[in-house]
């Protein structure tokens, strides 16, 4: 079976949920292989054997941690070329996608975003995405070369297949391009006991019907209820109701949770382009011609400071 590459995607050795998903769509394909950059590799091998990683690529260079992506373009597109693997497949993050392009570039390959599925074809893998700002869903297979595929959040549900990989340190040599770019400061991000948005598998967001940030508590009382991530429409964030990193849309991030409930948001079409591809989709408005309606699977029409009281005392209830 060929080897499938999976770049891991972690915090100082702590694996992220998208890694685990990317290897348990790696196994269909062919025998997964992680590739690890930077440090806490010793920790992590355990987690990624525990979801079928057969081999860990461990490259720990000052470079990976000191630059931005180029370093990781040198380390993917070099192991890649010395072992000619069935596919790549990276978490669709800002990073991610800028890595699996630049390292599609380099080895004159074909190139799939954001894919939402991914299954054995006999002409490689075929992905599954949502085009067209999620108006249509496609499939695809890359012609050329070796398939580089990013691959949203939330695609697939982690499934363990323990194994015990065999461990190979990489040296890579690192091209001038990878330290062009200097990283001179870094700041711990604020944190939150809420799950990060593009890995969380319920998003709670809300628009312009929460009619100011001091009524987002509303929102965020119900995410909290349901251990859920907080998310925002475009012109709540634009408004300053909210932060800019929790808006969900086109132009924001894209989420592909379990459940996303969508409170006092219209529907327009950038922000149905950012979570059109939830598994399931609530919405909650007073407004029963809002276009949101067109889309979900279950809709409320109703006040939200009304709705929202209740259904969080149902939910507190029912746990």
């Amino acid at each position: 079976m060929a080897e499938i590459l999976v770049l891991v995607d972690h915090a100082d050795g702590a694996v992220r949920k998208p890694t685990l998903e990317l290897l348990t769509l790696a196994r269909r394909l062919g025998e997964p292989s992680a590739v690890f950059l930077g440090k806490g590799a010793d920790g992590a091998t355990e987690t990624l054997g525990k979801y079928g990683a057969q081999k860990v690529y461990v490259v720990d260079a000052p470079e990976v941690g000191d630059y931005l992506v180029a370093p990781a373009v040198d380390a993917l597109t070099q192991i890649a070329g010395g072992i000619e693997p069935g596919a790549i497949l990276v978490a669709s993050s800002a990073d991610g996608r800028e890595i699996a392009a630049r390292v599609a570039v380099r080895l004159e390959s074909g190139l799939i975003t954001d894919a939402v599925d991914i299954e054995a074809g006999p002409d490689g893998p075929v992905t599954e995405q949502s085009v067209f700002a999620a108006t249509y869903q496609v499939k695809a297979h890359v012609t050329k070369g070796t398939p580089i595929i990013t691959v949203k959040p939330n695609a697939a549900t982690p499934v363990e297949a323990p194994a015990t990989p065999a461990v190979e340190a990489v040296t890579v040599d690192f091209t001038a391009v990878a330290t062009g770019t200097r990283v001179v400061s870094r700041a711990p991000r604020e944190k939150s006991d809420r799950p990060e948005l593009t890995e969380a598998d319920i998003v709670v967001s809300g628009g312009r019907g929460v009619n100011g940030a001091e009524n987002f508590h509303v929102i965020e009382s119900v995410a909290d209820a349901l251990g859920a991530a907080v998310g925002a429409s475009r012109a709540a964030v634009d408004a300053g109701w909210y932060p800019h990193s929790h808006q969900v849309g086109q132009t924001g991030t894209q989420v592909s949770p379990q459940l996303y409930v969508a409170v006092g948001i219209s529907g327009a079409i950038q922000h149905r382009a950012g979570m059109q591809t939830s598994k399931t989709i609530v919405a909650i408005n007073k407004d029963e011609d809002a276009p949101i309606f067109d889309l979900v699977d279950y809709g409320v029409v109703g006040d939200l400071f009304k709705v929202m009281p209740q259904l969080e005392a149902e939910i507190n209830k029912r746990k």
